[in-house]
């Protein structure tokens, strides 16, 4: 796997696509930043770290409204070849607001409406919506 953060996202978006209730993804202290960012917003529900035999796992409850998935989309904007990079000015909006772009600042894993509060720019990882 090249991609950990892509491999990541792309399991929480395929598990709401299956209708999962519950999704398991390989522990890394990044992972577990970007799902405590999106529970925050209320896109995931309550995160567990499970001890498996080789290693850890994040165990993740997903949320449906009205039996429609609380995330409709994720776009991966930073990818190992292309590494995107914004200031604080630059950070697009998502939705008008709806939605929210991920950050990776010296502060750690924010999100856009943090870091322009915050005036931090950094890695854009993605927009979700």
């Amino acid at each position: 796997m090249t991609d950990p953060v892509s491999d990541f996202l792309i399991r929480v978006k395929n598990a709401y696509m299956a209708r999962k209730t519950r999704v398991e993804i390989p522990h890394s202290k990044y992972k577990q930043a970007l799902a405590n960012v999106l529970s925050r917003y209320g896109f995931l529900g309550k995160i567990e770290v499970k001890n498996a035999k080789v290693g850890k796992n994040l165990l993740i409850d997903l949320l449906y409204q009205d039996k429609k998935p609380k995330i409709t989309d994720i776009k991966i904007i930073s990818k190992p070849g292309r590494r995107s990079y914004t200031g604080y000015k630059e950070i697009p909006r998502v939705y008008s607001g709806l939605g929210i772009a991920l950050l990776s600042t010296p502060e750690g894993v924010i999100s856009d409406k943090e870091a322009r509060k915050k005036k931090l720019g950094g890695e854009l990882i993605c927009k979700i919506w």
